[in-house]
């Protein structure tokens, strides 16, 4: 495999992930993948960002997750100035939940 600068991107994570058939897939993927320390912290970003989507403050927010307010806050920065791949799922899995 090719060696890539620290300004490329790899895009076989994210090629491999588009094939996941399943959520035990997705499940046992991300267990290899990552450790158990950096899946709570993505979980628990997604959380926050499902939270303050729903209109929550910094207080709940806190509550309810655990989660430090410097997180809170990158989430939130994230949330609001980002690429918008959090929105775009919170609104889908609603979606998805709903029906």
């Amino acid at each position: 495999m090719p060696k890539t600068t620290n300004k490329e991107r790899s895009m076989a994570l994210y090629e491999s992930i588009l094939e996941l058939k399943s959520l035990e897939e997705c499940i046992a993927f991300f267990d290899d993948l990552c450790t158990v320390g950096e899946l709570r912290a993505m979980e628990q970003r997604y959380d926050v960002a499902t939270l303050l989507d729903e209109g929550l403050v910094y207080t709940e927010i806190l509550e309810r997750t655990g989660a430090s307010s410097a997180t809170i806050s990158r989430v939130n920065r994230v949330f609001s100035f980002g690429a918008g791949g959090f929105r775009e799922m919170i609104q889908r899995r609603r979606q998805r939940l709903e029906h």
